[in-house]
């Protein structure tokens, strides 16, 4: 396998990995918001990954990354909380909260990083075998 459609497909994992840490990051910060652009509580969003075609090979072997696929807000309710003295409460004195677990989302953080720097050691001993390749051809 050459090294450099190695290093092609990881990269699309990495760039995939590091969306991924962005919406993360994104819902996160945005665990409390009551009212966003469209006037409703913050949907939490989701980031789905597909495989695609990065190069076929004259052998005919193709090579497959991974990339963004969609990123889409998650449908599920968010809790309903009593606090009357809210700026969103409706007549009831209900707020209507994101619907961002953030046990979910360090998990999915960490889960995320753990593959970003998965994928990132796969590009260090890639460069390390083509550094020891280039001695031996010295």
């Amino acid at each position: 396998m050459n090294l450099i459609s190695g290093i092609d497909v990881t990269a699309g994992a990495l760039n995939a990995q590091k969306t991924r840490l962005d919406v993360v990051a994104q819902n996160i910060a945005n665990a409390q918001t009551t009212r966003g652009p469209n006037g409703t509580a913050y949907q939490r969003q989701v980031v789905s990954f597909e495989t695609e075609l990065v190069k076929k090979s004259a052998t005919g072997a193709s090579l497959q990354s991974v990339r963004v696929a969609s990123i889409t807000p998650d449908r599920t309710p968010g809790e309903q909380v009593y606090n009357p003295q809210h700026p969103d409460a409706n007549a009831e004195g209900l707020v209507a909260m994101p619907n961002v677990n953030l046990s979910y989302e360090m998990v999915d953080l960490i889960t995320a990083s753990r593959a970003y720097e998965a994928n990132l050691s796969v590009v260090k001993n890639a460069r390390q075998m083509a550094m020891k390749a280039l001695e031996i051809g010295k």
